[in-house]
Order: structure tokens, then sequence, then C-alpha cells
């Protein structure tokens, strides 16, 4: 149950957010143009249309286009988490034979981390199909969207990676040593057990924004949510579909987030914990 002090600092907490969300919807409701906004991104009546969407009229459903973001968000994060993977593995790998691979990762990771996303998203999406080669320059706008989006998660996350390997104290990799055990079989047994469970909520922070970034995908005339309320938009000159689309997101992401905070407050109170003990 929660203590006299808890309640009261729920109740303020509560109260003040209260008072703040009527403050903006009041300011909102009194601007001169609230009327048009509300009719031009809040209209009930063209939301609705735009999350079923009529291919007809010219415009698709931002509901079914959003089907396409999941997708594209799911097969990117498990290519992702694997190429991420290898790039930090190779990275932290010390042997004189891998080191062509460690200058090749360490200009990769540069390079994917320097460029704009939109930028790697226009260089596939409308460079390889100019390449006229065999397979590569013959798939759809959505699966070079996900090679950019690959391309440049891969880069932040394999960093995420070696923070998190770097985060093992040093004393496990020396007692794995003196079992007997090599370099890769130390890190595949014993430091990266370790490190994954560390850097599991920055790796869901970074997926969150993954989430977001699919939108992007459009771009290639991909129609995903975002792309299709843009269609909406073009044909009947109100924005409201975009509401929908920004509903849709949040639908996705916030979950996501509540689960990350989750995981961080789990974490530190094992933290402290074990520093207690």
């Amino acid at each position: 149950m929660l203590g006299d002090g808890n309640r009261r600092s729920v109740a303020l907490s509560t109260t003040s957010t209260v008072i703040v969300l009527a403050a903006l919807v009041a300011l909102l409701a009194a601007a001169p143009g609230s009327r048009v906004v509300r009719h031009t991104f809040f209209n009930p009546t063209d939301m609705w249309r735009a999350f079923v969407g009529d291919p007809k009229a010219g415009y698709y459903s931002v509901g079914e286009a959003l089907w396409l973001n999941i997708r594209m968000f799911v097969i990117a994060e498990i290519l992702i988490l694997i190429v991420a993977l290898v790039v930090a593995v190779i990275r932290q790998s010390t042997g004189p034979v891998l080191l062509p691979l460690r200058i090749v990762s360490t200009v990769y990771v540069d390079v994917a981390r320097g460029v704009p996303l939109i930028l790697l998203i226009f260089a596939i999406g409308f460079g390889a199909p100019a390449l006229s080669l065999a397979f590569i320059s013959y798939q759809s706008a959505a699966v070079y969207g996900v090679a950019a989006l690959v391309l440049s998660y891969s880069a932040y996350v394999s960093e995420v990676y070696r923070a998190g390997i770097g985060s093992v104290h040093r004393s496990q990799v020396a007692a794995a040593r003196s079992l007997g055990l090599s370099q890769w079989t130390s890190m595949r047994y014993v430091i990266l057990p370790q490190a994954i469970r560390n850097i599991i909520p920055p790796l869901l922070n970074d997926f969150i924004s993954l989430q977001k970034d699919t939108a992007l995908v459009g771009v290639l005339g991909s129609i995903e949510a975002n792309k299709a309320a843009e269609l909406f938009a073009d044909t009947t000159f109100n924005y409201s579909s975009y509401a929908v689309a920004a509903v849709l997101f949040l639908l996705l992401t916030i979950p996501l987030a509540r689960f990350t905070d989750h995981l961080i407050a789990r974490d530190r109170a094992r933290r402290l914990a074990g520093a207690v003990q």
C-alpha cells in the first residue's frame, strides 16, 4: 500500500498534469485559427476515411498500410541484431588475421553513422535498381528501404553492443581464460550473455526510433502508413490522415517505451540490491 507521502506525491503529480493539459487545450481552443486547425487536422469524418481508405477515390487505408511498417520493422530488427553483433565482435577482436575486417568495420560504422538515414534510403533505393544486377536490382521499394534501415541502425547498435561488452568486468574474462577457454569461446559463453543483458534497455530505445523511421521508406514509393496519409492529404486537401498515422505510431511505440522503462527500473533495483548486499 502507498504511504501518506507517496499518495500525496501521486495526487500532486496527477493534479499538475491535469492542469497543464487543460491549459494547453484551453490555449489551443482560444487561438483564432483553432477551428481551421481542428477541421484540417482533426476532422473525425476525414480521420475515419483515411483510416479505412478508398482506392477508387485515389487514396489507401492508413490502417492497412501500417502493416507494412510493422513487417519492415520486424525484419529490420532481426537483421540489425545479427549484423550489429557481428560488427561489434569483429571490432573487439585482437587477432592480426582480422585486421582488414576491423578496418572495414570501423570505416562502415563511421560512414553509416555520419550519413543521414534519408540519404542512405535514396542511395540504395535509387542506386541499386540502376546497377541492373540480377536479383539485386529488381526488388521492391520496401526491400531497399529495409536494407537502408539495417545499414544505418546496425552501425549504431554495434556501438551499443561494444559498450555492453566493455561493461563486463575484466575479471570475468580473466576467469574464463584461466579455465582454458579460447577468446571466442569466452566471448560466446561468458562475455556476450552478460553484455546483452546490460544493453537490453538501450537496444529497445533504438528500436523505438526504428519503428518511427520505417515511415521514411515511403519516399521510395512504398505505401506505408505515412505515404498513405500523404496520398489522402494530396487527394482531399485535408491533413487529418497525418493525425491518424501519428496515433497509430503512438499505439506501437508507447507500449515499447513503457516496457523499456520497466526494464530500466528493474535493472536499477537489481543493482541497488546487489550494492546493499
